[in-house]
């Protein structure tokens, strides 16, 4: 009897670290989470779902392979570890030192990519209780992969500060962004100083409108402080 064996997958959006240091390189990030909001499936996954199935991985010594987008002709890397958190399995996974692993692990680095996914079969589920919803309680998991586009487009959770980011595009962005508020500001004072009308204008008019001019400078000044602290931030990181 030939036992039918179901391959889901699950695709999540989340920051990916990209260790340059290393040969290889290693990338780091939770590729599912136990939190109560549903996917575009209407499913959640209970906290420990996936202990059994990393459990018995680990008893192996066989890791999870790391997969180029679900192929099985693209193994990339391996699962390292993972760690069954409160907030969901926390994997570290490592590259293979092949033209195609480096070449994947390239398109992490410069942020093309960041997004994971895995491949798993059902266990156990039933309808959650707190939600309505249909809760995911027990998981076969059989590999990790990165992928390029999410067939899930809906179920994505972003944390940036778990993971890396391109810090040089960052930079180029928010250095973009300051140089153009800096011109509008250079502009619209221009255009203050060339209008004449306030000369006319009785004094309690011109007092509100000094006030109202005092409270955009503060507004401005304080748009332009919270740009460059990203900047020193983004710079700092690098």
């Amino acid at each position: 009897m030939i036992e039918e064996v179901i391959m889901n997958h699950k695709h999540k959006e989340f920051a990916i670290k990209s260790d340059g240091e290393k040969d290889t390189g290693t990338i780091s990030g939770y590729f599912s989470t136990y939190d109560r909001i549903p996917d575009s499936y209407g499913d959640v996954i209970a906290p420990g779902a996936f202990t059994e199935t990393i459990k018995k991985r680990e008893e192996s010594g066989h890791p999870f392979p790391l997969c180029w987008n679900h192929d099985p002709n693209q193994i990339i890397g391996k699962v390292d570890a993972i760690e069954d958190t409160e907030k969901g399995p926390l994997m570290t996974a490592s590259f293979f030192d092949s033209p195609l692993a480096q070449e994947k692990r390239n398109l992490v680095k410069e942020g093309v990519v960041y997004q994971f996914s895995f491949a798993f079969d059902v266990l156990d589920a039933g309808p959650a209780e707190d939600i309505k919803a249909n809760e995911l309680r027990k998981l076969d998991l059989f590999e990790v992969s990165v992928v390029p586009i999410p067939a899930n487009q809906n179920a994505v959770v972003t944390d940036i500060k778990s993971g890396r980011r391109n810090r040089k595009s960052d930079a180029d962005i928010l250095k973009q962004i300051r140089s153009l508020v800096d011109q509008l500001l250079e502009d619209e004072d221009e255009d203050i100083e060339a209008d004449d009308s306030a000369k006319d204008q009785p004094k309690d008019n011109a007092e509100i409108e000094a006030k109202d001019q005092t409270v955009d400078n503060a507004r401005r000044q304080k748009l332009l402080d919270a740009i460059n602290n990203d900047l020193k931030e983004v710079n700092h990181d690098s």
